[in-house]
């Protein structure tokens, strides 16, 4: 199949075009609203409150263990059946529309609030064979699709997320073998996040000029770091540690939450850099119009973030890479202690300092923005007993507990991934993250609770971290 990719077509006609989709949704030249201070219920976590986990692959599942309340919220998501996968663009899926409403319905009667996030990875076909997150026009059919969700649930949805871990399906799926597994480091991941960047500006604009005043709603963007630590006390790994959150993380963060805007300067002078040694005539990394930096800079009313582990960081030397690479481009190794604790995910070790090292790295650098954590869990084998899921929960709960009342870190949630064993991408059901555990051979996928669902449960009821795990035994 030949692709179709506009981004290769600078007419005129694209110009205008994007030209007008910008200035249609800038609404920057009204001053952002202030942020809604949110409180939560005194508790021994301070503020910060368990609200339930949640499946966010297709539709989020909810827990029923969460003490109901105004915030935070449940993550749920809608994915692209409210519109037509056909080539009739304009076509709304009127069953998908119902079929929302519906589970939207049934949180609020159970006393839950819906967090809805507008899209995990799920692209229609006909839009990925125009070259998907690639081509610019998708930011376009993207504002569309969010204009629908928004018309037709703002009135029951206070609380929005646009993207969840772009980093991810950019870096890992054009950049990389996942979905699409375009393979494309170093081109399509740039290209990939630009128009992310532009379709979240556009969408937060209009949901903050025509949507919030419904319900005073807030809108934010869930992004994904696992904490980044030197692996010695050189200035050269130092540097290259926060290389590395820069390229991982402020790839989508600087646009975003910092008074500049734009991309980090350190991965706009390396790219740059070697974009110039590899005798490309301009950088591989986009640039920003100025209108699209004021679109995009301060479009959040609060920061989604998943975290999990934690990896360290050596300096590399950066030769001339014969194609393009995002690993060259950052000139960073990241490894793991082989020492630490291990889960059922190659990837995913046990290192709870690292969740508060991360929230006090936001808090520096992004002027201690409201953070609510919409992902955080571990992997383990089948099984009902679990207490290495419940040292992990606990582990990571500490060190948050630390980072509100010790750091001052501003973080109103926390979400536990996940509710359910569930499928975990190219890795199938072979890692089960869930606190209730799915029997896969069973024709009705009976969910059964591990000995952590009561643990969390306790948690999320009583707003405490147990002493002892006494009580939780099957």
């Amino acid at each position: 199949m030949v692709r179709v990719c506009v981004f290769t077509v600078a007419d005129a006609a694209v110009s205008e075009r994007r030209r007008n989709f910008v200035s249609r949704m800038n609404s920057s030249s009204a001053s952002r609203q202030p942020h809604i201070k949110l409180k939560a219920r005194g508790m021994s976590l301070a503020k910060v409150r368990t609200f339930g986990t949640g499946i966010l692959t297709l539709v989020q599942s909810v827990s029923s263990t969460t003490t109901p309340a105004t915030w935070p919220p449940t993550p749920t998501t809608i994915t692209s059946r409210t519109s037509s996968c056909s080539r009739t663009w304009d076509e709304i899926n009127q069953d998908g529309i119902k079929y929302y409403k519906n589970v939207i319905e049934e949180l609020r009667r159970n006393g839950i609030e819906p967090l809805v996030t507008m899209y995990h990875w799920d692209l229609p076909q006909p839009l990925q064979d125009l070259g998907g997150w690639t081509n610019p026009v998708i930011a376009e059919y993207f504002f569309d699709y969010a204009k629908v969700l928004l018309d037709n649930f703002s009135d029951s949805v206070r609380f929005w997320l646009t993207f969840n871990e772009p980093f991810t399906f950019c870096h890992d799926g054009y950049g990389g073998s996942d979905a699409p597994g375009d393979r494309s480091s170093g081109m399509e991941d740039y290209l990939c996040a630009h128009t992310v960047l532009r379709a979240h500006g556009a969408v937060y604009r209009m949901f903050h000029r025509y949507y919030k005043p419904i319900n005073n709603g807030l809108m934010g963007i869930t992004l994904d770091l696992a904490w980044i630590e030197p692996a010695s006390t050189s200035v050269e790994d130092r540097e290259a540690a926060e290389i590395a959150r820069q390229f991982i993380f402020g790839w989508y963060a600087h646009p975003i939450f910092t008074k500049d805007g734009n991309y980090p300067p350190v991965m706009r002078k390396l790219i740059d850099e070697m974009s110039t040694r590899q005798n490309f005539v301009r950088s591989r990394l986009p640039h920003f119009t100025i209108e699209e930096v004021e679109m995009i800079r301060g479009a959040y009313d609060f920061m989604g973030l998943n975290h999990y582990t934690t990896y360290l960081a050596t300096k590399t030397s950066r030769p001339i890479s014969p194609i393009p690479f995002f690993d060259a481009d950052m000139g960073v190794k990241l490894s793991q202690n082989k020492d630490w604790p291990k889960s059922n995910s190659t990837w995913l070790k046990v290192v709870p300092w690292g969740l508060r090292k991360t929230l006090n790295w936001i808090k520096s650098t992004y002027n201690n923005p409201p953070v609510l954590i919409t992902e955080n869990g571990i992997s383990l084998e089948p099984g009902l007993h679990d207490p290495r899921r419940i040292n992990y929960i606990d582990g990571y709960l500490r060190a948050l507990h630390a980072a509100i009342t010790k750091d001052g870190c501003n973080v109103y949630g926390y979400t536990y991934w996940s509710l359910i064993d569930n499928f975990e991408w190219t890795r199938g059901y072979s890692e089960r993250f869930g606190l209730f555990e799915v029997d896969y051979n069973s024709d009705e996928r009976v969910r059964t609770p591990r000995q952590s669902a009561a643990y969390y449960s306790n948690i999320a009821t009583t707003k405490c971290l147990p002493d002892t795990y006494s009580g939780y035994k099957l």
